[in-house]
């Protein structure tokens, strides 16, 4: 999903005639050219993987231009072109063996039945719930079974269907190997390693004739101008073209084979579609205009596409890494590009049979062997490694390659089962003796299967000692917060101090803590249990504080209306909370009252108690205090790298200056990563008019240094649920006069009315979230405002340089403070549609590999 934001609409312009509609059947020139390099590359492709399964060559074939055509029509993915996969070779060579060629035809028929059955029932994003380093396990297993397969027809011998039987054949095939297949092999991967790194001018032309093509046919005119007799390309008759045949054997035996094509095909074709979202999303101008790709439609057309494929005697169909990512980078912006791909595969089939006779097995072998030995990623590796889950895809791997696909991966599930079992379950709990202080460490998750070992550390620490107990885990069950209550309360009740540590922050003991609140340090002052009451503590009130807990800010609160805060210890009633916000403000020519500049109340709201003059510095003094105790020693090592070496922020993050809104938390950012511009309503002056000076500078300023100075790659205007300068917009008359303003936020707020009348006006399409509509005027006015500041940015003269150089990209961003949710600004072709970030995220975060 592309995050860009849409083009400049003006709201002012003169109405005019509407567009003539497109051709029908227009294919743009980007999907043109895109579909001759898919072209170039699946044909060799083809060729080699039903050459690898042992099919018929002209299955392949079959099997493009169907995954093109068909899947490229029906598919939820446009840019995303399928067709057969190395994948899928493995499973497909071990039916052909099992079962005869039309059978596996047959089983492929159904497994697109059983994709069609998934696929209505919209389960296509459970398939992505599948632990990612099964997935890349399953690929490089079957990765190490292609290349071992074809190293033997590189050699010029003949493969089995079993790996081990191909190993323990190695010794003999290398010492009786073929010079000639040897010599096509070898010059067939010089040309495909080489090609794509030519340099200079000359190499840059080079590079876009597809690697896979220079080496194939750099191979094939090799071996006929050296006249070696060598195997070939040998494509009989269609006349005599096996078709789909009913699958002979047991039921049971049928059945799994055909939820083992059903899962291989279905799992890589998402995985693709989710990649070739992330790549589609990363590129800039008119190319990035597609939305996000409709899995269960790709599902359905995956199963459509296996269905006519096997019932034409093709091979399974699967979504396909490397063509697909030839299709996005060669600038394809529609599934034109992918049917007419398929188009050209027909073509081929039929007129260029007698040059496709030429092509030496050799070079197929070796093309296919090196997709092969790419589909085992260095870099998957790193994630898996990073994630620490190596035994998961350790053991998928060898089960591919020992016992088969569907094996393999019921193995990996199993193991990656059993790790999160003993993740769960297995607490390191460990004791030592610092200056003094007694040092508890837990690591992992504590439940009560830990509870016996953590009673028989905690007891080793001497009565009256000081204790320090850090916890880091991320899970904690009532038995195990029971029994650290429990020895807290009578440890310190013989005299010794016990303070417990960790991720989430520190808490003490109410005897001996000389502070009364350790919370996260974006735990808000006021609200939270652990807040103690204005000029009291616990040991006056004889109350005991709750530690470990946190209450959040509550829903209405968070909305901007006032609401009662959790009851402070030692009370009955806790004071009322401030409201959240700026203190009322002016009406703005409306006499509607309790209007705030970033949070409203209703008209009968009470007002809040008034605080002490001097909690608020106390509060702030005690938040720094906690910054220098906590958090600084963790931050003091990186400031002084940015203090040496300058700031470096990447993105320019303007929002608006609501005390709810905290940009280093909702964005997941640190020090150096945003230059963040706040004011009231995300608000950006539009420039002044040529010769005149804009009305305020200090926005413009920013922008300027931000992208001048800076260099920032992106900018984001984000807006917010519940925004007081929208609601005190929507009482304002869109069109009248400006009223004279004496007050420097009814001048402010002037910004804002282009917003009010671009919502009024109605033109283009009305913004809303992707799930369903603005809520309200007050959403609504908030999702027009970000549109309009964009554009009001782009008239900017910094911006329009800097987006015209491909240098700069603008986003259009939506918090809804009380959901805790964020949301994106499609781009163009997806006008007005802010999408949950969240849904996004979890579609890219695991891409397939190569093949």
């Amino acid at each position: 999903m592309s995050a860009c934001a849409p083009a400049h609409l003006h709201s002012h312009s003169p109405p005019t005639d509407p567009p003539p509609p497109k051709r029908r059947f227009a294919v743009a020139g980007a999907d043109l050219s895109a579909s001759v390099a898919v072209f170039l590359i699946a044909l060799p492709l083809s060729l080699g993987i039903a050459l690898a399964t042992g099919a018929p060559l002209q299955a392949g074939l079959v099997a493009a231009a169907v995954g093109g055509i068909v899947a490229g029509r029906i598919g939820g993915c446009p840019l995303q072109v399928s067709g057969p996969a190395a994948g899928l070779t493995v499973v497909t060579a071990d039916l052909i063996h099992r079962y005869g060629w039309r059978a596996t035809c047959g089983i492929t028929v159904l497994a697109g039945l059983a994709q069609l059955g998934l696929g209505c029932l919209r389960v296509a994003r459970g398939a992505l719930a599948v632990s990612p380093a099964v997935v890349h396990g399953m690929l490089a297993g079957i990765g190490v079974t292609i290349a071992v397969a074809q190293l033997h027809i590189v050699l010029g011998g003949n493969p089995d269907s079993s790996v081990l039987t191909n190993l323990r054949a190695l010794p003999n095939e290398l010492a009786h190997m073929d010079p000639a297949a040897v010599s096509v092999s070898a010059l067939t991967l010089t040309l495909l390693l080489a090609w794509p790194r030519l340099r200079g001018e000359p190499g840059r032309l080079l590079r876009k004739i597809p690697a896979p093509l220079v080496a194939v046919t750099g191979a094939t005119v090799a071996a006929l101008l050296a006249g070696l007799t060598l195997p070939r390309v040998d494509l009989p008759s269609w006349s005599s073209h096996a078709l789909a045949g009913l699958p002979e054997g047991p039921a049971l035996g049928v059945v799994a084979a055909v939820l083992t094509t059903t899962l291989v095909c279905s799992v890589q074709s998402l995985l693709g579609a989710v990649a070739v979202d992330k790549m589609a999303a990363a590129r800039t101008g008119p190319q990035a205009r597609l939305g996000r790709s409709d899995l269960d439609r790709e599902l359905l057309g995956q199963g459509a596409a296996n269905i006519v494929s096997g019932a034409l005697g093709g091979l399974p169909v699967a979504g396909v890494a490397v063509r697909s990512t030839a299709n996005v980078n060669a600038g394809a912006v529609s599934r034109n590009s992918t049917m007419l791909h398929g188009v050209l595969v027909v073509i081929a089939t039929l007129l260029l049979v007698p040059v496709l006779e030429h092509i030496p097995l050799a070079a197929l072998a070796a093309l296919v062997m090196a997709v092969g030995i790419q589909m085992v990623s260095l870099h998957h590796i790193r994630t898996v490694n990073r994630h620490r889950e190596v035994p998961v895809y350790a053991a998928t791997t060898l089960g591919v390659v020992v016992f088969g696909v569907l094996e393999g991966v019921l193995l990996g599930i199993a193991v990656a089962v059993v790790l999160a079992l003993h993740r769960l379950t297995h607490t390191r709990v460990t004791h030592e003796e610092k200056e003094g202080v007694h040092h508890v460490q837990v690591r992992g998750q504590l439940t009560f299967l830990a509870v016996p070992r953590l009673s028989r550390t905690l007891h080793r620490v001497p009565q009256g000692a000081r204790a320090v107990v850090e916890l880091d885990g991320s899970f904690m069950d009532h038995a195990a917060y029971e029994a650290l209550q429990d020895w807290q309360s009578s440890h310190t009740a013989r005299g010794g101090s016990a303070e417990l540590t960790g991720r989430h922050g520190t808490f003490r003991s109410p005897a001996t803590s000389s502070a009364p609140c350790h919370c996260r340090p974006w735990t808000p002052w006021r609200n939270h249990q652990c807040a103690m009451p204005s000029g009291g503590s616990a040991e006056k009130t004889g109350a005991r504080p709750t530690p470990m807990s946190s209450t959040p800010l509550q829903g209405a609160a968070a909305e901007g209306t006032p609401a009662r805060g959790t009851a402070s210890p030692g009370t009955a009633d806790g004071p009322e909370p401030r409201r959240v916000g700026l203190a009322p403000a002016a009406t703005l020519d409306t006499g509607t009252p309790n209007t705030t500049a970033l949070g409203t109340a209703t008209p009968d709201a009470p007002t809040p108690e008034p605080t002490a003059p001097d909690a608020y510095p106390h509060e702030l003094a005690r938040g720094i205090s906690s910054f220098q105790r906590n958090t600084a020693p963790l931050v003091r090592e990186e400031l002084a790298r940015l203090a040496r070496e300058g700031q470096r922020p990447s993105q320019l993050f303007l929002t608006c200056a609501d005390s709810r809104l905290v940009t280093s938390m909702i964005t997941a950012s640190g020090p150096g990563d945003l230059f963040v511009v706040r004011n009231v309503g995300n608000l950006v002056p539009p420039p002044g008019e040529e010769g005149e000076a804009p009305a305020d500078d200090s926005v413009a300023a920013a922008i300027e240094y931000a992208v001048d100075v800076l260099g920032v790659r992106s900018i984001t205007v984000c807006g917010h649920s519940g925004c007081g300068a929208m609601q005190a917009l929507l009482t304002t008359e869109p069109g009248a006069a400006p009223a004279p303003a004496p007050t420097p936020l009814r001048r402010w707020l002037r910004y804002g009315l282009p917003s009010l009348e671009r919502m009024a006006a109605g033109s283009g399409t009305a913004p809303r979230l992707a799930e369903r509509p603005a809520a309200d005027a007050v959403e609504r006015l908030c999702l027009t405002n970000v549109v309009q500041q964009l554009a009001h940015l782009r008239a900017h003269e910094s911006v329009a340089r800097a987006l015209a150089a491909g240098a700069l990209e603008l986003h259009g961003m939506y918090f809804h403070v009380g959901e805790a949710r964020a949301y994106l600004l499609g781009g163009p072709a997806d006008e007005g549609v802010f999408h949950d970030v969240r849904e996004d995220m979890r579609e890219v975060e695991e891409v397939c590999g190569p093949a």
